[in-house]
């Protein structure tokens, strides 16, 4: 291996122009397929295509009609919504939201279809027809009708009468990223109209369809923000450790190249840019230094000692190359298991940054090299410096105190360890935006004042086509609809059963007493064909029945409080189901909302399978390379428990595990190694050469690698914190938990690895 390390070495700086030429112009060539790179701004890009809740989402939706909405708030600033002024504001909005484009139905409290005996005759009309002209007297008893429907309140109207809202439901021919924009931005221009016509309302915008243009802008404002003020943080820390501006030129060189490849590639590849695969940029830059930064430190350091240029290069590269090496196969390692998510997005992200992380190691191996080469480099002989006196303090600390280190760290990492599996898995979706983001404050807004912005769905079978009138199943529906108006989470429940005891209450003189279920099958299809026979266009109940009427859905709209209640919600529905409707017991909950809740559970599983898999794979990687057993385990020692101490703390601090944090233990597996790597390799090159004592290796080890991986450690831990300032959050916590995991890492590699190390039998560790 020495031989071919030298030789490669020599072939690199001997042609280092017609290098510099071919990984420029393959940099280019890559770098191109940045063109076909997309934005997919669909929230459901974080399921997978065969998600079995997906699947019967799809299922459901093909059945009714898509839930994809445009909802606008209307708050009052003064008084409740039943004034002439606000009712007016509703009414017109109302009107307007039909052009929204796609737009496909429109509901709100004055279209509401509101139905009435006339003698014999059903009559169904718009709830308020001319506010502008309803007197007081008129406003109380609209105010008072409105209370009594259940389809009302808490859906589009505030149990406080405070707060109303207009539902735009919206069905793409084809959502692309363009149309989702179209509709957005079309919807932006109509609430700020109506914020300007009417300054005494407050109007909020949300919806599904802000939800995906949010997680499109978020996403291109990280890539276009974070990733620039990463590269200038880089520059800084490069700089201020090597104090050359040619190593901090030719690294910065190197790391620019290695992301703009990598982006390039998943261009070429059709991989598009997603919510979590934005971070990858970032990311890059971040992993795509320590390579450099190992090459550079140790070649300064021996030019600080009388070498050469070429001499000091040629060194270094020959003590660094199986280093950084492994130090690559091992992050690539680690990135790569993220394909176990059943989250796509984070399988693009992984595959995106395992390709920048090759890229990094070409470039550093070969482009790095021949550029240094032909670049004027000087170093003057240096005296010892604070930094080496640092290092040389933390060797005879770890030296003098090996046992109490190993066993104080121990104690830490139990601890760390009891407190990681108090972790609870929850995830809540809303919150993964900033509070400053509009989307999230209109969300909040309607769930504190209007509704809920969740919702779980069950539909419901008949026996055959029709069915849905007879009475027994109406009756079941209503038994279950009034179970679920009891559940804590509930804010609101639509089902037809409400609207067949209107209908059969209209059709008795408007008698309070025959508010309930029609008796006869007969009785109840001649009211649904009388009251649909009456409807407008664009407000039948295709949204709610379907077409050969021999099913109905039933809605739920729940305040979010995170993925845990949702499958806590759907469990207790499963078992009530089977105790009191047991030919229903094999209804599911749909909707969005329950398929994220799964996919989180579901997700953690995998990706504990991934760290297994990334452990797994790690190990034989290193114990081959280390060619030591004992050695290869006790390189895992350090890398396994960074993760446990990182998630101890994570839930001392916050608590909960989503799936955002999902992925990190696997993420940050094979990014931590690369210390471990490179502390061993060097160890075992001074043992073997003219160090044999342990001790005395353990200090020269820390002299030579410990500012690279210091310098290293705090370039990543700079990156994954810019991650932290992201409006996504989990983008933001997926940074904070790495950095901290980084952080730990290297504590371990300075303090817990080397007094493992000197705990081996000296005869096993020459």
């Amino acid at each position: 291996m020495q031989n071919f390390e030298s030789r490669l070495v020599q072939w690199v700086i001997a042609r280092r122009w017609w290098v510099i030429v071919f990984t420029t112009f393959f940099a280019c060539a890559a770098a191109s397929g940045l063109m076909f790179l997309s934005i997919d701004s669909d929230l459901r890009v974080f399921f997978a295509k065969d998600d079995p809740h997906l699947v019967e989402l799809e299922a459901l939706e093909n059945t009714y009609t898509k839930r994809e909405s445009i909802i606008i708030i209307v708050a009052p600033k003064q008084g409740d919504v039943f004034s002439n002024e606000t009712l007016s504001a509703v009414q017109s909005l109302t009107e307007a939201a039909w052009q929204i484009p796609y737009s496909s139905r429109v509901d709100s409290i004055t279209n509401f279809q509101y139905t009435t005996a006339s003698d014999d005759e059903l009559v169904v009309a718009d709830f308020i027809e001319d506010p502008a002209s309803l007197d007081s007297n008129q406003l109380s008893e609209k105010r008072r009708q409105a209370f009594n429907e259940s389809l009302l309140i808490n859906r589009l109207l505030s149990s406080d009468a405070m707060t109303a809202g207009v539902v735009a439901n919206v069905i793409f021919s084809d959502k692309t990223p363009e149309a989702v924009d179209q509709v957005a931005r079309y919807s932006r221009q109509l609430r700020d109209e109506f914020q300007e016509q009417y300054p005494e309302i407050d109007f909020y915008l949300t919806g599904s369809v802000m939800f995906d243009m949010a997680f499109s802008e978020v996403g291109r404002h990280d890539m276009l923000l974070l990733a620039p003020i990463m590269f200038l943080i880089l520059a800084l820390v490069v700089g201020l450790s090597v104090r050359s501006w040619v190593a901090t030129f030719a690294t910065m060189f190197v790391v620019l190249l290695s992301m703009l490849s990598a982006m390039g590639l998943a261009g070429w590849l059709g991989i598009s840019i997603n919510p979590a695969s934005a971070n990858a940029p970032t990311i890059i830059l971040t992993l795509a230094v320590a390579d450099s930064v190992h090459i550079l430190v140790t070649m300064y350091r021996l030019m600080h000692d009388g070498k050469s240029k070429h001499d000091a290069l040629m060194d270094s590269l020959t003590v660094n190359l199986q280093a950084v090496f492994l130090t690559s196969l091992t992050t690539a390692i680690g990135f790569l298991t993220m394909n176990y998510s059943d989250s796509p997005p984070f399988n693009d992200l992984g595959n995106i940054v395992a390709i920048g992380i090759v890229m990094a190691f070409l470039y550093s191996i070969f482009f790095l090299p021949a550029l240094i080469a032909v670049l004027p480099v000087k170093a003057k002989p240096a005296p010892v410096v604070a930094s080496h006196r640092f290092f040389e303090g933390l060797a005879n600390l770890v030296i003098k105190h090996q046992t109490a280190v190993v066993w104080s760290l121990s104690i830490f990492v139990i601890i760390g360890a009891f407190l990681a599996s108090k972790n609870i898995l929850n995830d809540n979706w809303i919150r993964y935006f900033s509070e400053n983001i509009p989307v999230r404050v209109a969300t909040d807004v309607l769930e504190n004042r209007l509704s809920g912005a969740d919702y779980v769905e069950y539909s419901l079978p008949a026996n055959e086509p029709g069915a849905i009138a007879e009475p027994n199943y109406l009756e079941l529906l209503e038994k279950f609809a009034q179970w679920l108006r009891q559940q804590p989470e509930v804010v609101h429940v639509y089902s037809v059963s409400d609207i067949f005891k209107r209908l059969n209450k209209n059709m008795h003189d408007d008698d309070d007493t025959f508010y309930r279920i029609p008796e006869s099958r007969e009785l109840a299809a001649q009211y649904l064909l009388l009251y649909e026979m009456s409807l407008p266009l664009g407000l039948d109940l295709n949204n709610q029945i379907n077409v050969d009427k021999s099913s109905t859905r039933v809605v739920l709209t729940i305040k979010n409080q995170g993925t845990r209640v949702f499958r806590d919600l759907d469990q207790r529905v499963q078992q009530w189901l089977r105790e009191n409707m047991p030919d229903y017991m094999h209804i599911r909950g749909s909707g969005l909302s329950i398929v994220w809740a799964y996919l989180s559970e579901r997700n953690i599983v995998n990706m504990l399978l991934a760290a297994f898999a990334a452990l797994v794979a790690i190990s034989l990687v290193l114990l081959v390379a280390l060619k030591r057993v004992d050695l290869g385990i006790i390189s895992l020692v350090p890398n396994l428990t960074p993760a446990l101490l990182g998630f101890g703390l994570w839930a001392l601090f916050v608590g909960e595990v989503g799936l955002g944090l999902s992925v990190v233990s696997s993420m940050t597996l094979g990014i931590v190694v690369d210390d471990t790597v490179h502390f061993i390799s060097k160890y075992l090159r001074y043992r073997k050469g003219m160090y044999p004592e342990p001790v005395d290796a353990i200090r020269h080890t820390f002299f030579l690698v410990g500012p690279a991986m210091a310098v290293t450690t705090i370039a990543l831990v700079a990156g994954f914190l810019v991650l932290s300032f992201s409006d996504y959050k989990m983008s933001s916590d997926m940074g904070m938990l790495s950095a901290l995991t980084v952080s730990i890492a290297l504590v371990m590699d300075f303090l817990l690895l080397p007094a493992l190390l000197l705990k081996l039998p000296n005869k096993l560790s020459t």
